[in-house]
Parts: structure tokens; sequence; C-alpha cells
């Protein structure tokens, strides 16, 4: 048999709003060893009874395919969408990252976060707290960039998606 090679899948998972679902869905994940790249939930209705999953996992598309299967099975899931698959769609994530720097390492800091429309959030003497958000290769390379100059720490999202177009599907 032929190795197929892995790909990004980007899944909305629309759930009920209740204790437990996560974990489930979490430990769908856990149990068969699949990976999860990232996670977001949030509260999606005006009644607060309907949360959206984002989870962003990669494998070969059986593979795909059986998490999409297996994640349908569980009772408080209402629909899965594969956006991936769907096509046009919006991906973003945030990131908080904490930047040390005097000087011209402080300037250059500047510089980088201002060609990556990257806000200060909280700026000290010594340091700054940049926001940058973006599809994820862009805080990626955000990332990458701040190590060069005094790159601390770093807090991310996860990625939110939503498909294109007028329709909720």
């Amino acid at each position: 048999m032929k190795h197929l090679p892995s790909e990004r899948h980007t899944l909305s998972i629309l759930v009920d709003n209740e204790a437990g679902v996560l974990a489930r869905i979490v430990g769908l994940f856990s149990a068969r060893g699949y990976n999860i790249d990232s996670l977001t939930v949030a509260d999606v209705s005006g009644d607060h009874l309907v949360s959206r999953i984002t989870v962003v996992t990669n494998g070969p598309p059986p593979v795909i395919e059986q998490i999409i299967a297996q994640l349908d099975r569980i009772v408080p899931v209402h629909r899965v969408l594969d956006l991936t698959a769907l096509g046009p769609h919006v991906e973003r994530e945030m990131a908080l990252v904490k930047v040390a720097g005097r000087a011209a390492l402080r300037d250059e800091a500047l510089r980088i976060a201002d060609i990556f429309r990257a806000r200060p959030v909280d700026t000290t003497t010594g340091s700054f707290v940049f926001e940058v958000s973006g599809p994820t290769s862009k805080v990626d390379q955000f990332i990458a960039l701040m190590r060069e100059v005094g790159l601390v720490e770093v807090a991310r999202t996860g990625v939110v998606a939503i498909a294109r177009g007028a329709e909720a599907v």
C-alpha cells in the first residue's frame, strides 16, 4: 500500500454548549492517536446553547474522513464541516509576542512590527508586547523574526475559521 501524504485540514464542529463536550472531542483525537495542531472553542449562538469548536489537524485523506465520521457520531455534535475540503474560507490566528530589547534592537522590533501591522499593546523601557493577527503563516513568520531581536515569550489563540459566502454552512 502506498503511503499517502499528510494534509492540513481545518474542521468546524458545532456542538451543544454543555459541560464535557470538549473533553469528549479531545478524547476522540487522543484515543485514536490523531494530533491536534490548534483548538479553539467559543459560544456562537444568542441563546448560549451552541458552541463552535475549530480544530486544525493533519493526516492523509482517509484519516481525515475517519476523524469527521467519528466526530459526527458524538451525540452533542450538530455538524462537522471540513472547511479545507469545502473550499474558500477565512482563517485567522492572534498572538501576543513579548520582545525585550534596547537601542537598535528596540528600533528593529518596532520596524518589524510595523511591517506586519502588529500593534504594541504594552510598552516598558525594556520590552514590548505586540499583538499580531492573520493567517498562521504570518504569525509564524513574525515570531521567527522577533526571535532575532529579543523574543521572550509567546501566547497564541489558535486558529479560528469560517467559510466564505453569504450563507451559513
